[in-house]
């Protein structure tokens, strides 16, 4: 994760380099380059978006390269032939003097056995731990890139590469051979970034067609709906392909013991802080290049672990890789037991069926599926309660609202059905609790009222109507919002004869806007519930009955704080407003502040340890449209927010300090940002440099 203080850099980058010029307005190079279509159009939050067709057409940005052969003579050395181009395919020099920025280039070697699904790399690298290390003077071999091997440039964009490394004598040739090969291009003095490009190439040494291979995961529908993108290892490994190249069974890390191979790492780093092991006070590490300790115990997976398609691609309607079944059709010791660590297979504890000395029997129990959920089979067992086909589903809607006006007490009427269309009758839930709350410009009012013993259900019309206890504020104007909490209690069988699981079943809330004076104006749409749960899958808090921002942004408004469950002795309330709360808990922890808030039952919740996947700059990841721009509607409430350095704070404010907390930016905000007399809601200048167009603008600061 980059830190803040590089939010800035290559603007300031670009500004002072001589080569080329920065387009700090709206000019029409950059728009027509955004909206031409032509392999030369940039998003507005990448760099390129921002520099004069003259600054891209000397940069020539990108870089691809393309395997053109791989031949292994007598000396059994590979020799590979390769094509370095920019993004319009033209030819690039590896060595940066005809055309700007060097390339980097690394090649790893593997062979694959399709029986196990384990490359196991010919390139390999000696590592020897340190005499501090918790297991000193220990050396390994590991899988690593080919060191020493010779490049030869045969034109502009066209370079081979001899091997150092000898494949041994009679190696299998046969079998399916993958060559990785991660670049970057440094740009980082010019541009103010770098170029990365990975490859990974399958080929039969004897020339014969490749039939088995380790197919390649999309990363771009699976891990970075998170990540944003996937990188490791200083950001030019992104391809899930080619780290498993060198992750695998033949790769320790001899500090710790623990292996890298993929299918146990990526389990166990996702685990993280539920892992059983973590749980039971043993940290999770592995230790990286340079020495540098890596602890992943302090991970919280935004979802449910059990979610194995989110990784395994179970999501893509069509042309799925064969290996996104493995997950459920081929079990084993090493992948099943990187979640459940608490298993010991060699003792037998913790495992059921005993003593297991490797995976060939494994499927016997576990097979891919059964008709039950919750039992030995794999998607049995990994069965998400609120995802039970036993679950009669829930639909919710408000059919119509009379009566809301100033002053006076509304009456709504909803219709509850479950999936099949039958209805429900809301007195009968376990949670029935119409939301009344206004004005939608900026929330400062909520009532949420229980309607199990008020409620009344017309069973000729299958609805259940309620009329509020607590009325329209006198002098309520603009636009009002009506929404419910609901939920059913529900036992669930479990197939292996375990006791019943219970689960609260609810539903996405149903909101509906009604026009107090006027006519209807919607809450602002800043965020949608798809966007959030690129991420989350299933975003759903407070028990499980808060299922859509709609409803979220109702309670965590601008003047609502957790004052009425922090105790007295922790300090001033902290502000929960939904711009201010989201980007600090995302922010987590590269804050400088400190984030606890109080949650239900006077819990303190600390969000200083979040581990955010993804990069903060992309606002277009979590916002929807234009909403992260500059400038923000008028009429939008100041955010009370008693525990930062000043209080109150103009929205803007509150939304860039969220991620921006340190006093540096307090003081700027706070320097520009007026009340004027007879005003309960600042001015904030913000837009002045930082609103589209401008020299600073949102877009072009995040810009990547």
């Amino acid at each position: 994760m980059r830190k803040r203080g590089r939010l800035l850099r290559t603007l300031l980058l670009i500004a002072t380099t001589g080569a080329l010029t920065l387009s700090m307005t709206a000019g029409t190079d950059s728009d027509r380059r955004r909206t031409s279509g032509k392999p030369t159009s940039y998003a507005p939050n990448q760099l390129e978006s921002y520099l004069t067709d003259e600054g891209i057409a000397y940069i020539r940005p990108g870089l691809k390269i393309k395997v053109n052969s791989v031949t292994i003579g007598s000396d059994r050395k590979p020799v590979v032939d390769l094509t370095l181009t920019d993004s319009l395919d033209q030819p690039l020099d590896r060595l940066g003097k005809t055309t700007p920025g060097p390339i980097s280039i690394s090649l790893i070697l593997a062979t694959y056995d399709g029986s196990t699904r384990h490359y196991t790399a010919y390139t390999t690298r000696s590592v020897t731990t340190p005499a501090n290390s918790p297991h000193p003077n220990v050396t390994v071999i590991q899988a690593g890139t080919d060191s020493g091997g010779t490049f030869t440039d045969l034109e502009t964009g066209h370079a081979k590469y001899a091997f150092k490394t000898v494949l041994p004598t009679g190696f299998d040739q046969t079998k399916t051979h993958t060559l990785g090969i991660y670049a970057t291009r440094n740009l980082t003095d010019i541009v103010g970034k770098n170029y990365v490009a990975n490859v990974e190439y399958d080929f039969r040494p004897d020339g014969a067609a490749v039939t088995e291979k380790w197919d390649k995961m999309r990363e771009a529908s699976t891990c970075n709906n998170c990540h944003n993108p996937l990188s490791a290892h200083g950001g030019a490994r992104q391809d899930v392909k080619l780290c498993a190249l060198c992750h695998q069974p033949q790769t320790v890390d001899p500090d710790t013991g623990n292996t890298v191979d993929f299918k146990v790492m990526v389990h166990k780093i996702h685990s993280g802080k539920t892992l059983p092991s973590v749980v039971a006070g043993t940290p999770y590490q592995i230790i990286g290049f340079g020495q540098a300790v890596v602890d992943f115990s302090t991970i919280g997976y935004p979802q449910d672990i059990r979610n194995c398609t989110t990784c395994h691609e179970g999501n893509v309607a069509a042309n799925k890789p064969t290996q996104s079944n493995v997950w459920y059709s081929n079990p084993s010791i090493e992948a099943c037991g990187s979640c459940h660590d608490d298993v010991n297979f060699a003792t037998g504890a913790n495992h059921p069926a005993g003593k297991q000395t490797d995976s060939k029997s494994c499927a016997n129990c576990h097979q891919p599926e059964s008709s039950t959920e919750f039992d030995a089979s794999v998607k049995g067992a990994h069965t998400i309660p609120l995802k039970s086909k036993q679950l009669k589903g829930i639909s919710a809607a408000v059919v119509s609202v009379a009566n809301l006006g100033a002053g006076k007490k509304p009456t709504a009427v909803f219709a509850l059905k479950n999936a099949d269309g039958t209805p429900i009758d809301g007195t009968k839930l376990s949670t029935f609790s119409p939301i009344l709350a206004g004005p939608t410009s900026s929330y400062s009012k909520y009532y949420r009222e229980n309607a199990l013993t008020a409620g009344v259900y017309d069973a000729a019309k299958g609805t259940t109507s309620y009329t509020f206890t607590n009325a329209v504020a006198a002098d309520a104007t603009g636009t009002w919002t009506i929404s419910a909490d609901i939920r059913r209690n529900v036992t669930l069988k479990r197939g292996d004869g375990k006791a019943d699981i219970a689960v609260a079943e609810s539903t996405i809330n149903p909101v509906k806007y009604v026009a107090v004076s006027g006519t209807v104006s919607p809450r602002r749409l800043v965020v949608t519930l798809n966007q959030c749960n690129s991420c989350h899958e299933s975003l759903s808090l407070h028990g499980g009955q808060r299922n859509t921002t709609e409803e979220c942004v109702i309670c965590h408004n601008p003047v609502e704080g957790d004052q009425a469950r922090r105790p007295a002795n922790a300090g001033p309330a902290e502000s929960v407003s939904f711009q201010r709360l989201i980007h600090r808990i995302h922010t987590g922890e590269e804050l400088s502040q400190d984030f606890t808030v109080f949650a239900f039952g006077g819990t303190p919740t600390n969000f200083n340890e979040v581990r955010f996947p993804g990069d903060r700059r992309d606002c277009a990841k979590c916002h929807t449209g234009t909403s992260h721009t500059l400038p923000l509607p008028t009429g939008i409430a100041n955010v009370t927010t008693l525990r930062d350095f000043f209080t109150s704070q103009g929205p803007g404010t509150a939304a860039c300090l969220g991620c921006h907390d340190g006093r540096d930016a307090a003081a700027h905000a706070y320097l520009n940002t007026v009340t004027f007399p007879g005003s309960t809601i600042p001015a904030e200048a913000c837009a002045t440099c930082h609103g589209v167009g401008k020299d600073w603008a949102v877009d072009k600061v995040h810009a990547r």
